[in-house]
C-alpha cells in the first residue's frame, strides 16, 4: 500500500524523515541494503527525483552510504561524542558505550610556526611548535583524524607514548598545565586525500571538522587542533545547563 506524502516543496524532506524513522525503529538495520529508488517511489507515491534527493541528503548526513553498482546501505551505529565537557575524555566516552577505544600517534615532531599557527597560538612566527598527529579508533575502525599544535616553550620533550591516552591529562601530569576552557568550531567538511587515507574512506565523503583552541587559566593558548570526524560514524551531543 502506498504511503503518500504531500506538500510539493517538502516532499523529499518528508521522504528523508520517513526513512530516518525506519532506521531509528530498527526496520532498516546497520549495514543492511535499502529498497531501490523505484521501490521507494512506489512506497511513498513520489517521483524518482524526489527519492534521489532524499537519499542524497541522507548520504551527506551520514545515515546511509552508497556502493557503486550495489545500491544504498544503512550506516553502522554512530559513536556518541559529547562536545560540552573535556572531563569525559575520548576513551572514557567510548568505553561507556560498550565499545573499544584506541589512540595511535602517527607523528610527533617540532616544526617552526608559520603565519597561521603564530596567529592561532599567539606566538612569534618561526617559534618552535609541537605537531602531534593522531588517529582515534573505535572497535578498530578509524573514527577521528587529528592534528594538534602546542607551543614548544610550554611543552618541551612531550612524551610520545603518553600521547596515546588523554592529551589534556598528560599536559597536567607532565607540565602542570591544566586546561581551563576550550573554544570549538564545528562545520561540515568533504574529506581530502590526506584525511581519507587516515580514516579509510573515499575522497569527498562527508565528515565533520572540529577546530579547537584550548586555554589555560591565565588566558594562554596551549593548543590549537583540527579534528576530522567520519560523518557516517560520528554523532554529537550538546548539553546546556541553565
Amino acid at each position: 500500500m502506498k504511503e503518500y506524502v504531500k506538500d510539493g516543496n517538502s516532499l523529499h524532506l518528508r521522504v528523508k524523515e520517513a526513512i530516518i524513522q525506519l532506521i531509528n525503529d530498527g526496520e532498516y538495520k546497520p549495514n543492511s541494503q535499502l529498497p531501490t529508488e523505484a521501490e521507494f517511489c512506489e512506497k511513498y507515491g513520489v517521483s524518482r527525483t524526489t527519492v534521489r534527493t532524499a537519499l542524497q541528503q541522507l548520504t551527506t548526513e551520514g545515515y546511509v552510504f552508497r556502493k557503486r553498482g550495489s545500491g544504498t546501505f544503512v550506516s553502522a551505529n554512530k559513536v556518541k561524542q559529547i562536545l560540552t565537557t573535556t572531563v569525559e575524555h575520548f576513551s572514557k566516552q567510548i568505553k561507556m558505550q560498550g565499545k573499544k577505544p584506541l589512540i595511535k600517534v602517527l607523528k610527533l615532531e617540532v616544526i617552526p610556526a608559520d603565519e597561521y599557527l603564530s596567529e592561532q597560538l599567539k606566538i612569534r612566527e618561526g617559534d618552535p611548535v609541537n605537531m602531534l598527529e593522531r588517529v582515534r579508533f573505535v572497535n578498530e575502525v578509524p573514527l577521528q583524524y587529528e592534528i594538534a599544535y602546542l607551543p614548544w616553550y610550554k611543552t618541551p620533550a612531550l612524551n610520545r607514548d603518553a600521547c596515546e591516552k588523554s592529551l589534556y591529562k598528560l599536559l597536567e601530569s607532565q607540565f602542570g598545565l591544566k586546561i581551563n576552557k576550550t573554544i570549538e568550531t564545528l562545520e561540515l567538511f568533504t574529506v581530502d586525500q590526506e584525511a581519507a587515507d587516515k580514516l579509510n574512506i573515499s575522497i569527498g565523503d562527508p565528515c565533520f571538522e572540529l577546530d579547537t583552541l584550548a586555554y589555560l587559566s591565565d588566558g594562554t593558548i596551549i593548543e590549537y587542533s583540527k579534528t576530522i570526524y567520519r560523518g557516517d560514524l560520528a554523532h554529537f551531543v550538546i548539553e546546556r545547563n541553565y
